[in-house]
């Protein structure tokens, strides 16, 4: 089975002043189609650092990482979010939704990028916010939301393009129970029904145990749980 995502030997520190920081060291992975895995750890561990990487988004000191068999180091910054674009759903922290857009418009950003139908992309944006919640909320902008709107936002775009895997960074951090366990149950549905691969990261270990690996960031080492 070929892996959706994968880094070898993978390292990252920063410089400040004279000391050396090291953040992630020597980490391998690698995640198959329809695979669900979370990485827990301390604040300030590495987690967010690890996505990035796998994400393409941030370069490592040392170390590979590939996306569907192809080295990122070896692709053009155009190519690079074009595999992205296809490969990868990301819900990030912060959310980095556009405030100028409503609800219906930040999710269908994706597919607009490749060019898809606007009907085709009005209708698949609506079903998936329907889906996480917010049937009412389709053309609200992103600054009428609260902050747990925004969270389900963000995790219907990274949705919408029906990625091979979802880098997910505390999807369910902005939710109350009830929302925390309607994502988790559509994390598992797309696992199940288009064996989509997720790696989460959450510092709740009642959603972590649910995947089927655990890992912790300790020392910069990744150790399975």
């Amino acid at each position: 089975m070929n892996n959706v995502v994968e880094c070898r030997h993978l390292s990252k520190s920063y410089h400040e002043n004279s000391s050396k920081i090291e953040v992630l060291r020597d980490i391998n992975l690698s995640i198959v189609p329809s695979e669900l895995v979370s990485i827990v750890g301390v604040s300030g561990s590495g987690k967010s650092t690890l996505l990035h990487l796998l994400g393409g988004l941030d370069k490592p000191t040392s170390g590979e990482v590939f996306l569907s068999g192809k080295n990122l180091a070896n692709l053009s910054e155009n190519a690079k979010c074009r595999l992205r674009n296809h490969s990868l759903g990301f819900i990030y922290q912060f959310h980095h939704l556009l405030p100028e857009f409503t609800a219906l418009e930040n999710v269908g950003i994706p597919l607009l990028i490749r060019n898809v139908d606007p009907q085709i992309v009005t209708e698949k944006s609506a079903h998936l916010l329907e889906l996480v919640g917010l049937k009412e909320r389709l053309h609200h902008k992103i600054g009428e939301l609260s902050g747990g709107e925004r969270q389900r936002v963000a995790i219907a775009r990274a949705l919408v393009a029906e990625p091979l895997c979802i880098l997910a960074d505390e999807p369910t951090g902005n939710l109350d129970p009830r929302n925390a366990e309607k994502v988790l149950q559509l994390f598992l549905d797309l696992q199940k029904s288009r064996q989509t691969s997720v790696v989460m990261v959450t510092h709740d270990m009642s959603i972590a145990k649910q995947a089927h690996r655990v890992f912790s960031i300790q020392d910069g080492c990744l150790v399975a749980v």
